[in-house]
């Protein structure tokens, strides 16, 4: 009876330290991955500026084929978005939000049940007969202590999906 009683003693005071860490953690995340691509800003654009397009290059489409999605608005730029349900990459959605032809693409991406949106952005930056392409996001995990957990390891963990995302995008504007 004695071992069980501090059994449960130490797991209650395991859970504990778990959530005072969790609360001191910070609040807000980020991600940020660059490649160079030999192309144009203007041959890459229409890549990332058209929901329809990252079915070509992101890697979150590539995992699931049988991922539902649907689009709505505009087909591309400002307003464009859709909406995904996935077994293996989760149910959320993406909103392009402010764009600059050639330049920039800015999103919203929020998960179900994952608190606040991401706000995340595709950069172009011309050099020379390249264009160096800057993927970025960043989110808050305030007010939901499930992301407090995981904010610490969002690079670890989206990071690699945007360096391999970047390296299709690359594989397929080069390919054009």
């Amino acid at each position: 009876m004695k071992i069980l009683k501090r059994m449960l003693i130490g797991l209650l005071s395991l859970l504990v330290l778990i959530i005072v860490l969790a609360y001191l953690m910070p609040n807000h995340y980020g991600v940020i991955r660059s490649i160079q691509i030999q192309a144009s800003p203007d041959k890459i654009y229409p890549l990332i500026a058209s929901p329809k397009e990252w079915k070509k290059w992101s890697v979150w489409n590539q995992r699931d084929p049988k991922m539902e999605i649907l689009f709505s608005g505009p087909e591309t730029g400002a307003g464009a978005s859709w909406d995904w349900k996935s077994e293996s990459q989760g149910n959320g959605g993406m909103k392009l939000t402010k764009v600059a032809e050639n330049q920039v693409i800015n999103y919203e991406l929020h998960f179900e049940d994952m608190g606040k949106p991401s706000k995340g952005a595709l950069t172009l930056e011309p050099e020379g007969t390249s264009t160096k392409v800057t993927w970025s996001m960043v989110g808050s995990s305030e007010g939901n202590f499930m992301m407090k957990l995981f904010a610490p390891f969002m690079d670890k963990m989206v990071g690699p999906d945007f360096e391999d995302g970047l390296k299709n995008l690359k594989a397929v504007a080069e390919k054009k």
